[in-house]
């Protein structure tokens, strides 16, 4: 029983000499003292045996001595390492950075919180799409510039990666009908690179369908928003014109730094639109509007470069901390 204790020892020492990193310790460990290593099997023997005091008293010896002898063999690798230079224990210890908020989604969570207090809700919908709901039920024919593949991201003849979030209204109002009150955030994607655009982008566009909604509804609604965005008094004009989608049609520009700058697109929901997704346009109207968040964070941060919400610069995201 003695020369077997032996054996094992002699091969827990063997082990241990060409153990080089604190991993291969971890198993050596296991493989003796773990639950079902070789020291902790021979503990099952006691039973068998015919002095059981002695042999109790022989395996715990044994099971110390391995224990002491895994401890010198891991402070000698914690030493090694140190007069090897891997560890500089004078270096300061690391602090915990904390993280903040990415100025896109700062936008859309601020955006979004100013549209529940006008009673939208927020819906979300599918970056894959089909033509109808990106195109067709959004009254875009099949020549418009928009459906052509150096525009659009197809993935294959019937799918593609949507161009704009107009798609979730679509989707909205086939799945609610009228009346209904929605904005839809989101990525969208278009075959577009430069300091002004990017390839992929966010949008939100709102949606509002009811009896009796005009224009007027709209003008309304748009210039409170662009006052509670910047957080002051904004001067607006509308300026008309076209989207297949809506009729009549305009952009609204903003006065800002002086001069008028285009911020977004709106309008009068076509009646074809409304058609495509069952909704009677004699009794319902209603106005939609699309804006993109890296245009209103860009004036709302003072960012001049657009690549700038992509590059994962730290020294730019840090700029936000506590922004939400």
């Amino acid at each position: 029983m003695e020369t077997q204790y032996s054996s094992l020892i002699q091969n827990l020492k063997e082990r241990l000499d060409a153990c080089k990193t604190e991993n291969e310790l971890l198993k050596i460990k296991s493989d003796f003292l773990g639950k079902n290593g070789l020291i902790t099997k021979e503990f099952l023997c006691i039973r068998d045996a015919v002095d059981k005091k002695s042999t109790g008293q022989q395996l715990n010896l044994l099971k110390r001595q391995a224990e002491s002898l895994i401890e010198e063999s891991l402070v000698k690798i914690q030493n090694l390492l140190i007069t090897d230079n891997t560890i500089d224990i004078s270096l300061p210890g690391r602090d915990i950075s904390e993280g903040t908020r990415h100025p896109i989604s700062i936008t859309i969570n601020h955006i979004s919180n100013i549209m529940r207090g006008y009673g939208f809700r927020v819906e979300q919908g599918n970056e894959i799409e089909t033509e109808f709901y990106n195109f067709e039920a959004l009254n875009i024919p099949s020549n418009h510039p928009a459906r052509d593949m150096h525009d659009t991201f197809y993935i294959d003849t019937e799918k593609l990666l949507r161009t704009h979030t107009s798609s979730v209204q679509i989707h909205s109002m086939i799945k609610s009908g009228a009346p209904l009150k929605i904005i839809a955030p989101g990525k969208v994607y278009r075959c577009d690179s430069d300091p002004t655009h990017s390839p992929m982008f966010h949008q939100l566009e709102g949606l509002y369908i009811d009896e009796n909604v005009n224009f007027c509804h709209l003008k309304g609604i748009l210039e409170k928003f662009v006052s509670d965005y910047f957080q002051k008094e904004t001067e607006t004009r509308f300026r008309p014109s076209y989207f297949p989608f809506t009729e009549p049609s305009a952009e609204l520009d903003i006065k800002f730094r002086g001069k008028w700058l285009e911020v977004l697109g709106c309008g009068m929901v076509h009646d074809n639109v409304l058609k495509s997704v069952g909704i009677d346009s004699k009794k319902y109207s209603g106005f939609a509007f699309g804006l993109g968040i890296e245009r209103f964070a860009m004036l709302k941060f003072d960012i001049r470069d657009l690549r700038s919400f992509y590059e994962n610069d730290l020294s730019f995201l840090r700029q936000f901390r506590g922004l939400s």
